[in-house]
């Protein structure tokens, strides 16, 4: 053991395929025009975000941003020295009552930018050192990825791209974007369907999130398995990120045993930095404080026992605000500066 200090009919998302009403062949769900009929994510609102539709993420047409800049608040073998290319992508499919992140998923905030502006960031934080570009929360926005990645890549972009994912994702989704994104960063929520309807409304995240971190792990055999480089970096590979929250220790530990019965010995990143939102402290109870010593090692300590050789965990005092960045548009029309501060995960 190595630790690091640092629509629920169709779980699967295989529903028929979607056909342009002008050809014949079956239309890949990654291309804008599906837009018209919105079904990149499990829920399959079919918002007519074309003609001024929002779906249930709350995006409408036109891409939107809330930050672009290198972040080295990442796992280890994200961020490394140099730190990570991040890109905020603003709204969310999930509607998690605890998000910490809540002014760019339900808030909506960020600002509207062509496609092109998104190329010209990803060779823009290449350009400042960036160890690879992090998709951050791009669910939405996926039909315009496939694009964008190959018109980088034809420009200079040679860095990883790292998908960073609620793990709500479609299969189908993950297919296509399987010789597009080369590190998968997902998350794995939930084991409860009960709690993922609670604190996320979206009942089937549970069955969609394996269904889906199944497919990562095969789009990853596919290519031929993990590698790092001598830097100890993630040039292709999955991680999986769990954050534990108060008082549900025991959904932890299902949800680590989930992504055991599923993919096996894949490293995992088992997270203590839940910080409560207002909304939260205003409610009271559980979710309210922050997660105990206790709560956190008996987490680690299932992992242990199941028998993950990498994780990655959070070290005492991680709760702090400063583990969520400034959403105040950096880099969005023009280049960050400078990268933001480190955080407490090393």
């Amino acid at each position: 053991m190595h630790r690091y200090r640092g629509n629920g009919s169709d779980p699967a998302g295989l529903a028929a395929p979607r056909t342009n009403p002008l050809r014949k062949e079956p239309m890949p769900l990654l291309s804008p025009d599906t837009l018209a009929h919105c079904e990149l994510c499990p829920r399959r609102c079919s918002a007519d975000r074309a003609h001024g539709g929002r779906g249930i993420c709350g995006a409408g047409g036109t891409l939107k941003l809330a930050r672009a800049a290198l972040h080295l608040w990442e796992e280890p073998p994200i961020s490394g020295e140099s730190g990570s290319g991040t890109i905020f992508f603003s709204s969310c499919p999930l509607k998690c009552v605890f998000c910490q992140n809540h002014e760019i998923s339900t808030g909506n905030f960020g600002l509207e930018v062509p496609e092109e502006r998104l190329v010209q960031i990803m060779l823009e934080l290449q350009e400042q050192g960036a160890n690879n570009i992090n998709l951050v929360t791009a669910t939405q926005w996926a039909h315009l990825l496939p694009h964008s990645i190959r018109a980088a890549r034809a420009r200079g972009l040679t860095i990883p791209i790292v998908y960073n994912t609620s793990g709500y994702e479609l299969v189908d989704a993950v297919a296509e974007l399987g010789d597009l994104v080369d590190v998968w960063l997902t998350d794995f929520k939930y084991a409860s369907a009960g709690l993922a309807a609670s604190l996320s409304n979206v009942a089937d995240y549970p069955a969609i999130a394996e269904a889906a971190l199944a497919q990562m792990a095969r789009e990853i055999e596919r290519r031929g398995g993990t590698r790092f480089d001598d830097d100890g970096l993630m040039r292709q590979g999955i991680i999986v990120r769990h954050l534990v929250l108060p008082g549900h220790v025991a959904d932890s530990l299902r949800v680590l045993d989930r992504i055991w019965n599923s993919v096996g010995d894949v490293p995992i990143s088992v997270m203590n930095q839940y910080t409560p939102n207002a909304a939260m402290r205003r409610q009271g109870g559980e979710l309210a404080r922050a997660v105990t010593d206790e709560e956190y090692e008996r987490v680690l300590d299932h992992a242990d026992d199941l028998g993950f050789t990498t994780m990655y965990w959070q070290q005492g005092g991680a709760v702090d605000e400063s583990f969520t960045p400034a959403f105040d548009t950096t880099g969005v029309l023009s280049p960050a500066i400078a990268p933001t501060a480190r955080r407490g995960q090393s």
